[in-house]
């Protein structure tokens, strides 16, 4: 059966690893080293996203003071974020998933930072907003 957005979010299951991430931003000359920090951790969400303007990395707070000495000229984001991902496959071709999804955090005063790999969806939001995500997202999948 083929989910649309509503019925996506109700079969859903909200996950989160407790785990603190910071935002870095390098020149987009500095792909191969970030690529190589990437490579050389092993923990399960790690982002590396690669533009015409900027690197950006997303990586777990506890190992940034590992690497960013080693990446040079860089940006880090002001505060944590947390992760919460939404834990079901989603077809790509799936429409107004991420706008219910905005929608409520919008409602609750939460920002967020969507990113996506090939069949689940993930936002962090900032860690401070964490707790208020979350119990927003709940409800969005009790339908409420």
């Amino acid at each position: 059966m083929e989910l649309n957005a509503k019925s996506a979010l109700q079969a859903m299951t909200l996950h989160t690893d407790g785990e603190a991430y910071r935002f870095i931003r390098l020149p987009s000359s500095r792909v191969t080293a970030a690529a190589g920090v990437l490579a050389e951790i092993s923990d399960p969400f790690l982002a590396l996203i690669v533009d015409k303007d900027e690197i950006t990395l997303v990586l777990p707070e506890v190992v940034i003071n590992d690497y960013t000495k080693r990446l040079g000229e860089h940006s880090l984001s002001d505060s944590a974020y947390r992760l919460i991902t939404f834990d079901i496959e989603l077809n790509h071709d799936l429409i107004g998933f991420t706008a219910l999804v905005s929608t409520a955090l919008e409602a609750a005063g939460v920002p967020l930072m969507p990113l996506a790999a090939f069949s689940r969806d993930h936002i962090l939001v900032p860690a401070d907003h964490f707790q208020t995500a979350w119990n927003a997202l709940e409800k969005l999948k009790a339908g409420q």
